[in-house]
């Protein structure tokens, strides 16, 4: 029995130093896998691990994952004891996916559905594009974030670098430390009670209990971009 309660039978290991990513995601892509829990070690930041996981099952990766970890991501709930590269959780469906450490950029790059918590900081363009996920970062996120957010949530407990939300349309975007600036049309939103229980909700599903809600500001669209003005025309 291990520290999880789970019999030996019931995980499953995969070692990247022998095996390719994608023995790993050929077993992921069948919905009708049953195990427990796949482990995998000895990664290396080698890219594509857990890509297209389709069915309620964890993953666990103990070590470095290189670019797009969890890409389109179903139902699995992934974890990365370590750092990952570009696009983590890129067009990820639904399921969770958990960075114990830091994370490259597009972190969430057009998710869909699902959480995203990175326990570290997250590089550039963390969340672009985003269409429904929710991504929590403990740390900080770089600039160009939430570019073309459609919809969604990210909530940043550190600060936050230039441009954010440029082109936003209606994702909602929390930040506790500073924002170095803002992107075209998007604008400070007041904090009501309502977003500062979206806040408190978001960070227990993070398992992030260390945060005062009551710190964090609102970030949204001004809406003055859903519709070409030619007058405006320097902000697109």
């Amino acid at each position: 029995m291990t520290a999880d309660g789970l019999t030996a039978e019931q995980i499953v290991t995969f070692d990247l130093s022998e095996a390719k990513p994608r023995e790993l995601n050929a077993v992921l892509h069948d919905p009708d896998i049953t195990s427990a829990t796949y482990r995998v070690i000895n990664p290396g930041g080698r890219h594509s691990i857990a890509v297209g996981a389709v069915a309620p099952v964890s993953v666990d990766i103990d070590g470095h994952a290189g670019y797009y970890c969890a890409g389109m991501n179903q139902l699995a709930h992934v974890r990365v004891r370590g750092n990952a590269g570009t696009g983590v959780a890129e067009n990820m469906m639904s399921g969770t996916v958990v960075v114990e450490g830091d994370a490259s950029q597009s972190a969430g790059a057009t998710a869909r559905g699902g959480l995203l918590v990175i326990e570290g900081s997250a590089s550039a363009r963390c969340g672009i594009s985003l269409k429904g996920a929710d991504i929590v970062v403990r740390g900080s996120i770089g600039h160009m974030s939430a570019f073309m957010a459609q919809t969604g949530r990210i909530v940043v407990c550190g600060d936050v670098g230039e441009a954010l939300g440029d082109s936003l349309y209606e994702a909602r975007i929390y930040v506790r430390g500073s924002v170095k600036s803002l992107g075209a049309d998007c604008v400070e939103k007041p904090m009501r009670e309502e977003h500062v229980a979206e806040v408190a909700e978001l960070l227990q599903r993070a398992g992030i209990d260390d945060q005062d809600t009551a710190d964090f500001r609102r970030y949204g669209s001004a809406r003055s971009l859903y519709h070409f003005n030619v007058d405006d025309a320097q902000a697109y």
